[in-house]
């Protein structure tokens, strides 16, 4: 095939799902000439599963990319159905705003962000080679010919990877939704050294909204909360509503009896899943004693009667889905607009990365989303901010971007995915993160704005609200650090079965256990401070004790960090070190002793092992080297 020229660039990204969006706007609005490539324009920030942003962990991740700078949060608000904060029952520490978005709007403003984004250019077209030159990264081959020449390339070509969807006894080679998938690329990530995979996902059917019955169901109306980007003044007052419904008997007595044309039980699927969002078949079958599965009818958008079956995601085939739906109260007569279907899809071992998302194999070539083996939009967003920016700041010649487990939830998911690896789709929870009470969402402009500031991607108007923000907040902490009136006080200590001896603070009283609204209403204070500084203030004085004692650990931890490995150590000689452990310090090459600390397989004995020979090979203190 003859080849041509398509330009020069500072960095090419590969894909424009949520991934290859926030890559190629960290690398743009930072100052470099960057071109995004896509199979098909029309699937810009599309959505082939859910259509909702954030949820348990990953709300985390969407206002921590906003903080950096990112547009997931900004674009969320804009197409925003419904929002809801999951878990407002339990702890700060894990409540995690969601929102219902319109699909189609969200699709649409995502790609006119693109559009209108200056030093990036668009181009449709598949990626078939990645060029090097000295190790490095210097162009892209599409499949038609054309040469972008770069210096950094970001690959987040999430599910379209040799992309294979199953229906039951119906297989085709498509991408998500009908799309075309990519073919060539992986031939090219294997000559580089890389390790492919294959994992699975998958979706459940559309239903036609008029065809349900909503009055058989429970009604799951919005809430009014703060939004997902520190940009947005407030959510809407106008939302729509989901529908909750049950699985049954008759359900699972349909799968049950067609588990012979079930693609995951007859052999037709061997790629791996996700273990935290299982089919409905394998949750019938794993979960045998289960008389019902929770579903949600949530709208696909304000102008379709599109509805989205959360819960009853499937690969059967058409016949049985249309038995099996009609069988839950509400879905008697539902007529499916699309069917569900699992996609296979190609991806990496991740272990071939650095903490950057940087190509071990590689310079200047960075990977992030669903080619990284994790599961989720807003993962996918996370490392495409990540990757984009390190790709801009080494571009730059400027320091890179490392974000620690008590940083970020973002550094918890690329430490845990170059650290740890991945063996199925890798989902966020708050349970990964040892620090989750630091890692707040509302507390994420706070943690991370600095950050994107001095990465040069946090905007003037960005700063300037959250440098308001950040005084609003001392001054919040300084009104409630001031003595209480002492009738008031004491009006407040008794309803909760105190006696209150002296005099006390705002601070103190909730330190013993009364919520801030409580006190709002006594005495009248703080009555136009947004909700989520509220809840930060409340929050940190409240934990107080609690966090101080992991700023301890913490500071522990540090000491680990700041222990550099030599990037040439031969593990595989070091004496005393475990078998195991050799064989994984030399396949991830940890920066430093607390990377090393935390890879599956290697022991606090190994450790010791290592600090002890790193000590020996240390030149002794006062000598000149020769």
């Amino acid at each position: 095939m003859r080849t041509f020229s398509e330009g020069t660039y500072d960095a090419v990204v590969i894909g424009a799902g949520h991934a290859g969006i926030e890559a190629a706007l960290a690398l743009a609005r930072t100052g470099l000439r960057t071109v995004i490539l896509t199979l098909n324009l029309d699937s810009i920030g599309f959505m082939p599963c859910n259509p909702s942003v954030g949820g348990t962990a990953k709300g985390h991740l969407v206002r921590e990319i906003d903080a950096l700078g990112g547009e997931m949060g900004v674009c969320a608000d804009r197409c925003a159905l419904q929002y809801r904060m999951l878990n407002e029952g339990k702890g700060a520490a894990v409540q995690s705003l969601r929102a219902q978005v319109d699909k189609n709007r969200y699709h649409t403003e995502m790609k006119r962000t693109l559009e209108h984004t200056e030093n990036l250019r668009i181009a449709q077209g598949e990626a078939a080679a990645i060029l090097t030159k000295g190790g490095r990264v210097c162009g892209v081959r599409t499949a038609y010919g054309g040469i972008f020449s770069c210096r950094a390339a970001v690959i987040a070509t999430g599910v379209y990877l040799n992309a294979r969807t199953i229906t039951g006894e119906v297989t085709a080679k498509s991408g998500p939704n009908g799309f075309a998938r990519a073919t060539r690329l992986t031939k090219s990530l294997l000559s580089l050294g890389f390790r492919v995979r294959r994992f699975k996902t998958g979706t459940p059917a559309r239903l036609d909204g008029r065809t349900v019955d909503p009055s058989r169901m429970t009604p799951q109306p919005g809430e009014e909360t703060y939004p997902f980007s520190f940009l947005t003044e407030h959510v809407p007052k106008e939302q729509k509503s989901c529908l909750l419904g049950w699985t049954n008997g008759r359900t699972h007595g349909v799968i049950l009896g067609n588990l012979d044309r079930a693609p995951l039980y007859n052999g037709a699927i061997s790629s791996t899943g996700p273990r935290y969002c299982p089919s409905i078949e394998t949750k019938v079958v794993r979960f045998s004693d289960k008389e019902r599965h929770q579903i949600f009818l949530e709208p696909e958008g304000a102008d379709t009667t599109e509805v989205y079956v959360q819960g009853l995601s499937t690969s059967l085939p058409h016949d049985v889905q249309r038995e099996m739906y009609r069988t839950v109260e509400g879905l008697e007569h539902c007529e499916i607009v699309r069917y569900a279907y699992a996609i296979e899809y190609d991806c990496i071992d991740t272990l071939d990365l650095y903490p950057t998302l940087e190509s071990k194999h590689v310079g200047g070539l960075y990977t992030a989303g669903q080619i990284n083996g994790t599961s989720g939009y807003e993962e996918a967003a996370a490392q495409g901010l990540v990757a984009g920016l390190n790709a801009s700041l080494a571009l730059r010649g400027l320091p890179p971007l490392v974000l620690r487990r008590d940083e970020a939830y973002i550094g918890v998911l690329i430490d845990d995915l170059v650290t740890k690896g991945t063996d199925e789709p890798y989902r966020m929870m708050t349970s990964r993160a040892e620090y989750r009470l630091l890692l707040r969402q509302d507390n994420a402009d706070l943690r991370l704005t600095e950050t994107g500031r001095r990465c040069g991607l946090v905007s003037d108007e960005r700063y300037e609200k959250f440098l308001a923000r950040k005084a609003l907040r001392e001054s919040t902490l300084a009104l409630l650090g001031e003595r209480a009136e002492k009738n008031g006080a004491g009006r407040v200590a008794a309803r909760h079965g105190m006696t209150l001896t002296q005099g006390v603070t705002y601070a103190d009283l909730i330190r013993r256990g009364i919520p801030l609204d409580e006190l709002r209403e006594e005495f009248g204070i703080l009555p136009s401070v947004p909700r989520d500084v509220l809840l930060t203030c409340e929050t940190e004085l409240k934990y107080e004790g609690y966090l101080k004692r992991s700023a301890e650990e913490i500071g522990r931890a540090k000491k680990m960090e700041e222990k550099s490995l030599p990037p040439d150590i031969d593990y595989l000689a070091i004496e005393g070190l475990r078998l195991e452990a050799r064989e994984k310090l030399d396949r991830i090459r940890p920066l430093n002793f607390g990377q090393a600390a935390r890879i599956s397989g290697v022991s606090p004995a190994d450790i010791a092992v290592l600090m002890v020979y790193i000590g020996m090979k240390k030149q002794p203190a006062g000598e000149k080297a020769t």
